[in-house]
């Protein structure tokens, strides 16, 4: 299926978030997650769906000054 991760259009297997996370080599990196502009807290992603055309944002923290 065809969605876009972070602006860029990619295709992935994944039918739900965590897969996605998964599938994208994200492992248990901490990070923020929103679908088509909408956050998704951790504990809900194993049940969210993302579907053709979805726009998934992955952000990951950073630490600095």
């Amino acid at each position: 299926m065809n969605i876009r991760v972070n602006g860029e259009a990619r295709e992935v297997r994944a039918r739900t978030l965590a897969a996605l996370l998964d599938e994208l080599d994200y492992g248990d990196t901490t990070v923020a997650t929103a679908l088509n502009q909408t956050f998704v807290r951790k504990k809900d992603r194993r049940e969210t769906t993302i579907a053709e055309g979805d726009e998934v944002e992955i952000l990951t923290p950073r630490q600095g000054g």
